[in-house]
């Protein structure tokens, strides 16, 4: 009897003990929010969601001078009962050229290593991890290798994707409204009639201005071109220096045609 007893006694303080440890991660998962909401992570927001504040979600903007740069990032974060004293599991949803989607990620902040997981760390600690490895190249279960021609190209696509998830626009309507904004200035760009540049041609003999402030004549700047003075003085050349051989031609043939003669005017003489 003694022993059901001390039994009984031990599984009433089991059963305690877990209807606590919810308690004590709810608590600890509040503060977490409210200091994420004061002083938020760099390139990233997160929400509970609110039938279950053990499931938070979070957003990564992709930093710039990286292949993210204007992508968004969605994804979860799992949270065990026994938390802080136990990590989260973390999962990326959108798409990325990183992570696997819907895949748990083997990181140092996570489930895959408890022996390594400090209760002091908080929900933004494990989000700022979480973008550093991203924007790393470190291999990692859960990790994908890709090219960063295609990390951009599903930057570009992760606007659409995750407007067709129902809990990421319930969770970040403000992210939602960005990302529209943006499709809606993207969509108005490429709508846009491309304008090439015409040619700096004016009527002959006006000046105008380029764009480097260069004045132009008849669309060429002065020196670039061809030189009006010089072709002109150069006609004139070829023109004196025509007419010289030719008047040496008319010498030369009269001389000819004298020599001729006289030679004809001698021959009949001596006949």
């Amino acid at each position: 009897m003694v022993l059901c007893r001390d039994i009984n006694q031990s599984k009433g303080m089991s059963n305690n003990s877990n209807k606590r440890a919810p308690t004590t991660a709810t608590q600890r998962l509040k503060q977490d929010y409210l200091r994420i909401k004061k002083d938020p992570v760099p390139y990233i927001c997160a929400e509970p969601l609110p039938s279950n504040i053990l499931e938070w979600h979070y957003v990564v903007r992709g930093p710039e001078m990286t292949p993210y740069d204007g992508g968004y990032y969605h994804g979860k974060l799992i949270f065990p009962r026994e938390f802080p004293f136990k990590p989260p599991s973390i999962y990326m949803i959108t798409p990325n050229g990183r992570f696997k989607c819907n895949t748990r990620l083997c990181l140092s902040i996570t489930d895959f290593h408890p022996d390594t997981w400090n209760p002091a760390w908080s929900v933004s600690t494990i989000l700022t991890g979480l973008l550093s490895f991203m924007v790393e190249k470190g291999p990692t279960l859960g990790s994908i290798e890709t090219s960063d021609f295609t990390k951009r190209q599903l930057a570009a696509q992760s606007l659409a994707f995750n407007l067709k998830d129902k809990v990421f626009c319930e969770l970040f309507p403000e992210v939602v409204e960005e990302i529209k904004q943006k499709q809606k200035a993207q969509d108005e760009l490429s709508s846009r009639p491309q304008i090439l540049p015409l040619p700096d041609v004016v009527p002959d003999g006006e000046a105008h201005h380029g764009q480097n402030g260069i004045q132009l004549l008849n669309g060429h700047a002065p020196g670039a071109g061809p030189n009006l003075a010089g072709l002109q003085q150069a006609n004139r050349h070829h023109g004196l220096l025509g007419g010289a051989l030719a008047n040496l031609f008319v010498i030369v043939g009269f001389a000819a045609f004298a020599y001729t003669v006289k030679y004809v005017l001698r021959s009949i003489a001596q006949e």
